[in-house]
């Protein structure tokens, strides 16, 4: 066993041997289908004739250690999950979203949901969204606690804007390179989410961006090297667990080298098994070693393992490549069941049992968790799927929940000053000077709105004054249309008319004209401080600013080029901080961008 710093508690090592034998009786339940290698997972044994030792309930399941549970943990939610009925426990493997901003308690009480996941359109403040989740956790009622998940990544993917702490993008933490902060950071972001009533947040991602090329994870990746992603997974989900948080690392087999977006469609992975070694792979494959509990399967086809089968579905991808190849004994989560990636041509209770015979143990956000309920029902009385694979899913959310329990979370704000420093050590210098003042006493920013509004608030409370580009007025924006001849108007009347029109629009092109010119002027008294957000066009300036990804720095001509890796209050503050000569921009660039003259600052 190894103690890993900074969680206050012993992860083991996957892939540990059980100790006793899973009997026959337990096995032949499964009518066959477990009785199959490939079927069974890390520290699933084939029943021996003689065991010597009875099993307890959770080998009975076949359920290992070495991902977070002790084995008594694991044997109080096997009994847990064996006593309850059929429909009880189908739902137990749902986590459903939900509409508007009350307690959804009919919802889960009536499908018997293992929980609810929430989203920006069920979040108005902090002191609600604790209601909801406090509401649902005393009303309800389980002897275990609820699944309240939530998609907190920082950057572009963060559903608490307004009622948690905001953070950088994942890549920051790439780009700081330190791998302790890291652990600090997303530990003192975990510890608000725990306060607010959440036990899952969705990250990190473990995907390994390809670059420009990747249109769903650019920075929510750490980096396009393997080696930093994994370490720096490990260490956000070492953070999240220290403050009672399930992390679910997510998009095995990797979402970041593939050109297509499952949201809207079933992206090929047309690597070779053994490129997807040497990359995707890698850092899923350190998350398993550290003995991380949670992994989201992703929505793709991959093309070396089981093609033209969404991995999501695939008993090849789940069972073969992750629990039997990675060692991997942990709970498993699909990514959401609504994207056109698993729904398209399908039938959605077909997908929800295929999924959990491909060996996932949580069904995140089926269409409709009635009609999944149901169909995981019906595959049971059947035979199509047996009970024991269900009973296995939902024990293992049921122990990983509990041992994360008892956390007390801290009150939201108390994660600015982590998350400052991770912005403080990211903030990226790819061209200009490394040191001294970079603009005057003024600047004139512009480009993408949300950026360029954090920023002028920071630079004004650091006595930098702002100009920002005025709303024309609309008495000039406003072109006025030419007129259109009346019923019965004589051509010579209508003439008139229509000079008269062109020599207002005249007036007005000349009065626009000039406002503009008057504006511009203004605006020349001030630095060029071009800001370049998500999916926008790159901005040129004196100082071009990359919120998010970095690559449009390498096509921008302007001498300065900083990428910040997010537009929160705190890394706008650092951007200020280093504009103005007062501190240092000491990160480096964590994936390749070409056009850039250097990948930071820091030696």
């Amino acid at each position: 066993m190894r103690r890993r710093r900074g969680t206050g508690r012993t992860w083991r090592s996957g892939g540990t041997a059980l100790a006793t034998l899973a009997l026959v009786a337990s096995l032949a339940a499964c009518q066959g289908e477990d009785d199959d290698p490939e079927q069974r997972g890390p520290g699933e044994a084939a029943a021996s004739a003689t065991p010597t030792v009875p099993p307890t309930p959770s080998e009975e399941l076949g359920l290992a250690e070495g991902w977070g549970p002790d084995r008594g943990e694991l044997d109080r939610a096997a009994e847990a999950v064996r006593r309850m009925r059929l429909p009880a426990l189908a739902g137990q493997v749902i986590v459903a979203e939900w509409s508007g901003t009350a307690a959804p308690v009919d919802l889960v009480r009536r499908l018997h949901l293992g929980g609810v996941i929430a989203f920006d359109s069920n979040v108005v403040s902090a002191e609600q969204v604790r209601a909801v989740n406090t509401r649902l956790t005393r009303r309800v009622g389980r002897k275990w606690p609820l699944f309240l998940g939530v998609d907190q990544e920082g950057g572009v993917v963060e559903r608490l804007r307004g009622a948690a702490t905001r953070f950088p993008t994942f890549m920051s933490a790439g780009a700081a390179g330190d791998v302790a902060l890291t652990e600090r950071a997303y530990a003192a972001s975990g510890a608000e989410l725990r306060g607010l009533g959440f036990t899952v947040d969705f990250a990190p991602d473990a995907d390994v961006t390809s670059g420009p090329g990747d249109p769903t994870i650019g920075s929510r990746a750490a980096s396009s090297y393997p080696s930093t992603v994994a370490e720096h997974v490990v260490a956000a989900a070492t953070g999240f667990a220290a403050s009672g948080v399930l992390p679910v690392v997510k998009h095995f087999p990797g979402h970041g080298s593939v050109p297509g977006d499952s949201h809207l469609t079933l992206p090929v992975q047309a690597k070779s098994r053994k490129e997807l070694e040497a990359t995707d792979l890698v850092p899923f494959r350190g998350a398993v070693e550290a003995g991380l509990p949670a992994v989201m399967i992703g929505h793709l086809d991959v093309r070396a393992v089981d093609p033209g089968v969404p991995s999501s579905l695939s008993r090849k991808v789940v069972t073969g490549l992750l629990r039997q190849d990675l060692g991997f004994g942990g709970l498993v989560v699909t990514d959401a069941l609504d994207m056109a990636g698993v729904t398209r041509g399908r039938d959605p209770g077909r997908t929800a049992v295929q999924a959990l015979r491909a060996g996932s143990d949580v069904l995140l956000m089926p269409p409709s968790p009635a009609v999944a309920r149901a169909a995981v029902v019906r595959a049971v009385r059947s035979g199509a799927l047996p009970r024991r694979r269900l009973e296995q899913a939902a024990a293992r959310q049921v122990a990983l929940l509990t041992h994360l329990d008892g956390r007390a979370g801290a009150p939201v704000g108390t994660a600015r000053g982590a998350s400052r420093s991770l912005s403080a050590a990211a903030v990226t210098m790819v061209a200009g000077e490394c040191a001294g003042r970079l603009v005057g006493d003024q600047v004139h920013a512009y480009g993408d709105p949300g950026a360029v509004s954090v920023f002028a608030a920071a630079a004004g409370r650091a006595g930098l004054g702002v100009l920002l580009r005025k709303a024309t007025p609309t008495r000039l924006a406003r072109a006025v249309p030419q007129p259109e001849r009346r019923k019965g108007e004589r051509r010579k009347a209508y003439q008139k008319r229509k000079r008269a029109w062109r020599r207002a629009e005249a007036r007005r092109e000349e009065r626009l004209a000039a406002w503009v010119a008057r504006e511009d002027a203004r605006l020349a008294a001030g630095t060029p401080v071009g800001f370049t957000g998500f999916r926008d066009a790159p901005v040129d300036g004196d100082v071009a600013v990359a919120t998010d990804s970095p690559w449009v720095l390498g096509r921008v001509s302007a001498p300065t080029r900083i990428a910040t890796y997010g537009d929160t209050p705190a890394a706008m503050d650092v951007l200020v901080e280093v504009l103005l000569g007062r501190a240092p921009a000491p990160g480096r660039l964590p994936v390749r961008v070409g056009g850039v003259e250097r990948s930071g600052c820091r030696a």
